[in-house]
């Protein structure tokens, strides 16, 4: 502990040795490299790389000498991970992989890093994609930041309530008060105002009806729930989020509106475990069965109904600062 090593992680590292028989494993060796460096990352950081690697790379290529895996092999493990439809964490675990193995090379146990073989070999991550906070401490640093934000109401509000949906800014921004049960704690988006054109049912957490309560005194009388400053009879501008982002200190490159949705859709995955098949009918991405059918807008929505009321209670404790404590997942 005086040297800033976790006893645990230590425990955990020479457990390793034991059951591989091989103090150059792969495990062994990233096991190592993770203690040397873990002290100096913050809780959040270490804890995803360690999860990352013990889900996807450690029951695959643990207990293999580190001199003797292969960019082929590596490979097939980031594929995997590829499949479950998070493809950034496939390009941070040949990131971390990479390091491993540099770390192998500088100590003497490998001579070769087979993730610089890789380059291209996975799709990019960010093509196209819009800018994105994934970092839980990043995340709850910009949570306390929209806490702060002292704009019009309406854009307070949607601002707010952006993070807990995580749909598109024009499906929020365009949202009426006709599509709401609050006593339910519903929200039912029409077809033609969805971008694959078919109904989607967004359950509420109680955080989001309580913004939503907020805000009906001011709108409730009219048309949209974000109407504009100017015309009550219009909602807020397409402008609206990112300029409100921009002014609180977050650029383009650092974060936009549309990226609330990468952002449920890595943390759901990656810290709160939650099935990438749950996630993706809650982002209205097209989910199919395994004859090929599409699901209805109801499928898994008791299970979603609770899933957004685990992230509206997790984006709390990060806006909080409190510790960041990984969920167990829905079955």
């Amino acid at each position: 502990m005086a040297e800033g090593i976790d006893p645990g992680e230590y425990r955990k590292a020479s457990k390793t040795v034991d059951a591989t028989g091989c103090a150059d494993s792969f495990e062994m060796v990233a096991r190592e490299w993770f203690l040397k460096h873990a002290s100096g990352w913050a809780k959040s950081h270490s804890d995803k790389i360690i999860r990352r690697m013990e889900r996807d790379i450690f029951p695959w290529l643990g207990s293999r000498p580190v001199d003797a895996i292969t960019a082929p092999e590596l490979l097939k493990c980031l594929r995997r991970i590829e499949e479950r439809g998070v493809l950034e964490t496939a390009h941070r675990a040949t990131q971390n992989c990479g390091q491993i193995f540099r770390y192998a090379i500088a100590t003497g146990r490998a001579e070769r890093n087979p993730a610089g073989d890789l380059r291209g070999a996975l799709p990019p991550a960010k093509g196209g994609h819009f800018a994105a906070i994934v970092d839980p401490a990043g995340l709850g640093q910009l949570l306390r930041a929209i806490e702060g934000y002292r704009g019009f109401l309406s854009v307070r509000c949607a601002l707010r309530l952006l993070p807990m949906v995580f749909i598109r800014p024009g499906e929020l921004r365009l949202a009426q008060w006709s599509e709401f049960n609050l006593d339910g704690a519903e929200w039912n988006i029409p077809g033609e105002r969805m971008k694959a054109k078919q109904p989607h049912v967004v359950p509420l957490s109680h955080q989001a009806v309580d913004i939503l309560k907020e805000l009906h005194p001011l709108s409730g009388s009219g048309h949209y729930v974000f109407s504009s400053t100017r015309n009550r009879n219009k909602p807020i501008s397409n402008m609206a989020f990112n300029a409100a982002l921009k002014s609180l200190g977050y650029s383009g490159n650092e974060m936009t509106a549309h990226g609330f949705r990468a952002t449920a859709r890595t943390l759901l995955d990656e810290v709160l475990d939650f099935k990438v098949d749950l996630i993706e009918h809650q982002l209205a991405h097209a989910v199919r069965d395994p004859l090929g059918r599409a699901y209805n807008r109801t499928t898994h929505l008791p299970k979603r109904r609770e899933m957004m009321q685990v992230w509206a209670d997790y984006l709390d404790t990060l806006r909080k600062g409190a510790e960041i404590i990984p969920l167990k997942k829905v079955a």
